[in-house]
Formats: C-alpha cells, structure tokens, sequence
C-alpha cells in the first residue's frame, strides 16, 4: 500500500540523489552502473593463474546489488535492501589472468512488481597492450526487502524502456526464470551422503563439501549473507570437485540458474556440497548445494538455501582443452541425475549450434 499524500517518509539518507527534474515517473539516474575497476591479483586466481570464477561471480553481484537496491529506494517510500534471488545461466567466454583489469557494468532491463532484472557485463583489459575482451555476461534477478522487516517484500518502481517491446521481452524471460525455480525445488530435500573407499571416477570419489560459520564479514548490514559470498563459496567447492575428477588445472566454463530459495542469516552455518552429474569429452557438470543450519534458533531446522550446477573444462599447462575422464554413475539416482545433465548438455549444445551465422 502506498502511503498518504503528505505522510510519506523521507528518503534513506546513504541513498544517491534523485534523478534530475523533468525526467518522467519510473526515470531514475540508477539505470546504468559502472562500478569502479579492480585489478586481479594472485589471491583472486588459481596456481595456473587463471582467476576464480567465484571472484567474477561475486563482483557480478556486487554491481546487480548496488544498482537494484538504488532503483528500488529511488522514488520516496519504505526503504530496502535488494536481496539476489537467482542468476540465470552465466557463460564465461573468456579466462582472465593475473594482472588483468576487470571492468564491470550493469543495467536495469525489466521489473516486475516485486523484482528487478539487471543484466552485468564484464570486460578484462590487459593494461600492458590495451586489449580489452568481453569475458562474462550474466542475468540477476532481485527483491526489495524493507529495512524494518527483510522478511516484508515491497514493490519495485516502475523503469522507462529504452525501445519498443523490451517490456514484453523482459516479461517472457521473468515467466520462464520464475517456472524454472518452480521446477528445481525438488532438490531441497537431496543430501550429498559421504562413502567410505569410492572407487575413482564415480560421483562418491570426487564429491565434497565445505562447512562455512557465516560471520559479519559475509552479511550486509541487515544480517542475511550477500548473494556473491554464497557463489564464490559455491564455486570454491564445485572447482575442488572438478580438480579432484580431472586431478589437472580447471577452470569455470559456465553457471546454469543458481537458484537462491531462502535467505542465509548470520550465525548460522552452512554446508556447501559438490558433486558430479555428468562428463561429456571436453566439460563436465557439477551440482552444488547449499544447506543453512541455524544452529542457534531451536524453533527452525535446517533447510536448502541455494543450489545450481557448474560446467568446468580441464586444461593443459599451455591451456588447451584436456579430455575429462568419464564419469562412472553407480546407483540408479545417480545414473537418474546423468541422464538429466546429459539432457541439459545436449540442449546447451543445440542452443549454441543454432546462435553460429551460417557461412555465406
């Protein structure tokens, strides 16, 4: 409910100013963000020298959060946080190295009435040549929560588009995000189990999993974990798996939907686990999630947080592509899972295919 003419509550004082007079209701001077470049240095990357993907994963979402959360607090009501709720398909088109600069930028490319699309662009400049590539791109999709109760989901201002039919292209993309989070929420009640002595190349050899105390450092100022602390955590743990498999330099080639179910409160601890589902000859698709236990609330038990799948690719020492070794599934969920990441592969793959301009 909008609040009564001559009762509205002045705006959040950290906010940045409005947007200039005559621009029209929805306008505001948030659509486009460029947040300041950061230089990569050894602690963001690998010991082959390649960087994180978890590293570009968290800068993603820093610049989605600053943007969305000043669109959200730009016109005058309850003030908000803007909190991640998935990030569709992410495609690392590019390593970046040790040295490199990464330059991030978002935009503001639909809103629904209670959530906000921001698509993120990422650029590696060598800085020694000038060269400058395009190495990621990514969809983010968030939700204003009020200041006073991060549990209240309040409205998103409207945003003015800059062409015909984005509108209704931004609304078919969130029909489709939002039936694709109601088709993964079976996996909340999926456990990585432990096996003692698992033969190599089966899902058991390589799985692992990360137990995490979530302290201060890792929220936002209204105690619930930031969206790039999870997926860096998450990248962590699908890299060890990937290295264990291929037991040679990895190196993320892409995200499918990280799906973020609940919101991750400080004090509580989480379990991040890895697995294998499937290998093709060249990638290999790794599940990840993530569990929340707050270990000091009695009244609630432990629940899913976040899942997603990662797909790594082996590389040599000079960085060509390496043969993954087959993934050996031996119980019949595990055969189940193979087949539906064979499926997801085959339909990437067809995707991909029918994106290439045909020779003339």
């Amino acid at each position: 409910m909008r609040p009564l003419l001559g009762t509205s509550p002045a705006p959040c004082p950290w906010l940045s100013p409005a947007p200039p007079p005559g621009l029209g209701p929805g306008v505001t001077s948030s659509a486009k963000f460029s947040p300041a470049s950061r230089i990569m240095r050894p602690d963001d990357a690998n010991v082959a020298g390649n960087v994180h993907g978890g590293t570009i994963l968290k800068m993603i979402e820093e610049a989605g959060a600053i943007i969305s959360t000043r669109h959200c607090n730009s016109q005058n009501g309850e003030c908000c946080v803007a909190a991640l709720a998935q990030v569709e398909r992410t495609d690392f088109l590019s390593p970046m190295c040790i040295g490199e600069v990464a330059h991030v930028s978002a935009e503001i490319t639909y809103t629904s009435k209670h959530s906000v699309e921001v698509q993120v662009h990422v650029m590696s400049e060598n800085i020694l040549t000038g060269t400058k590539k395009l190495t990621n791109k990514a969809t983010l999709w968030y939700v204003p929560l009020s200041l006073k109760n991060v549990d209240k989901v309040l409205e998103v201002p409207p945003v003015v588009y800059s062409r015909q039919g984005q509108e209704e292209e931004g609304r078919k993309r969130y029909e489709a995000q939002k039936l694709e989070r109601m088709e993964t929420t079976w996996r909340n009640g999926d456990i990585v189990q432990p096996v003692l002595n698992p033969e190599p190349n089966t899902v058991s050899y390589s799985q692992s999993s990360l137990i995490h105390l979530v302290g201060p450092s890792d929220c936002t100022l209204h105690g619930f974990v930031h969206g790039g602390v999870t997926m860096k955590l998450m990248d962590e743990v699908a890299g060890i798996v990937a290295a264990r498999h291929c037991k040679t330099n990895i190196v993320t080639a892409s995200v499918d939907a990280i799906n973020f179910y609940d919101k991750i409160r400080k004090g509580c601890v989480i379990t991040i686990s890895g697995r294998v589902t499937f290998t093709s000859n060249k990638s290999m698709e790794i599940e990840v999630l993530v569990d929340s236990d707050p270990v000091v609330d009695n009244s609630q038990k432990r629940y899913r947080a976040a899942s997603a799948f990662f797909t790594y690719v082996s590389l040599s020492q000079e960085g060509k592509s390496l043969p993954v070794p087959q993934l050996v599934p031996e119980t019949e969920d595990e055969k189940k899972r193979f087949e539906e990441g064979k499926g997801r592969y085959l339909q990437m793959k067809a995707k991909r295919q029918g994106q290439v301009e045909p020779q003339p």
